[in-house]
């Protein structure tokens, strides 16, 4: 029996090994292991969790690979799912199309193929809200929240909707929320590779000629905004917002009323800058009541550092004043 026949029989008897275990069982060499587990991996016979120095091996669910095999999905459905759906799950992996759809319906007893036709209905409504640039217009959104004395930003556009009715978070939606919380680079490096060919298009349709990125309210070892100051790599002029407050730093998502958002974002940003733009670029990562935006794009005019305002975020809320409480 060869060593990649032998590998699914050990794993069902003692449920999870590491390649070390594996080669001590076995008698064999690690190179041996790693050539069979390779096999293994791209043909879904065998899952990994985890990192170096505690990677450990897995057989998969048999109910989710038994579902993959009866299912029967039209090729276009399945792009759709390709580039609309991802899950991650309790365990943290990370599961993209097909496959995360149909694990997200089994946790929920829905019909895979049903739930799946539901879900591309339901998605393709929103195409309705995205312009030419596959940007969605959330002025509307701001003009039409009580709360606001004065809108200052001459636009607001955010790359797709937070969540969707009844399927929860969209694919960035739920890349920005485990990329933050969970401050996780390698989610981080995913999110700029599928928002930056958007945001370089924005670049190239408008006459910016400066760029500011919200800064984080939350002290984090590694923060979302810088990684997206870094790495989004937009060759522009950068105007500093800081970020200043009392003795304790209350994020906006903690705050549930707009008047309280909107006095915190007006009291809590600072910007000090000589140099005077005429267009500018205000990046954040979520909008939710488009307060933290609307009040720097305030200071930014107020100062005469720039005339006119842009707000950009990866997610917004779908209408009215809606908290996003969770990034």
């Amino acid at each position: 029996m060869s060593i990649k026949e032998r590998i699914p029989i050990l794993l069902e008897e003692k449920r999870e090994l590491t390649v070390k275990e594996m080669t001590d069982i076995m008698g064999v060499s690690k190179q041996g292991i790693h050539v069979a587990l390779k096999q293994l991996l791209q043909r879904g016979e065998v899952v990994k969790f985890g990192r170096a120095p505690m990677t450990i091996y897995r057989l998969p669910e048999r109910d989710l690979l038994h579902e993959m095999e009866e299912l029967y999905i039209d090729s276009k459905s399945e792009e759709f799912l390709d580039k609309h759906f991802l899950l991650i799950t309790e365990l943290g992996e990370m599961l993209e199309g097909l496959k995360g759809f149909s694990l997200w319906c089994r946790k929920r007893n829905l019909p895979v193929v049903k739930t799946i036709s539901e879900y591309i209905k339901t998605r393709k409504k929103y195409e309705q809200y995205y312009n030419s640039l596959q940007l969605i217009n959330g002025l509307p959104k701001l003009n039409n929240t009580k709360g606001y004395e004065d809108i200052y930003l001459d636009q607001l556009f955010y790359l797709d909707f937070y969540a969707i009715e009844r399927f929860g978070k969209t694919r960035l939606g739920t890349l920005l929320h485990f990329a933050k919380q969970g401050q996780n680079k390698y989610l981080m490096k995913k999110l700029v590779k599928e928002i930056g060919p958007t945001i370089d298009l924005l670049l190239k349709n408008r006459d910016f000629d400066a760029v500011a990125f919200v800064p984080p309210t939350i002290r984090r070892e590694t923060q979302i905004m810088k990684y997206l100051e870094r790495y989004l790599e937009i060759n522009l002029p950068q105007v500093t917002v800081h970020k200043v407050s009392g003795i304790i730093a209350v994020p906006q998502k903690s705050l549930s009323r707009i008047e309280e958002r909107i006095n915190n974002a007006e009291k809590t940003f600072a910007v000090a800058e000589s140099v005077k733009f005429n267009h500018l670029l205000l990046i954040d990562d979520a909008v939710g009541s488009g307060a933290t935006l609307n009040q720097i794009a305030g200071k930014l005019k107020r100062k005469d550092i720039a005339k006119k305002v842009t707000g950009l975020a990866i997610v917004g809320s779908f209408k009215g004043f809606d908290v996003i409480t969770d990034i």
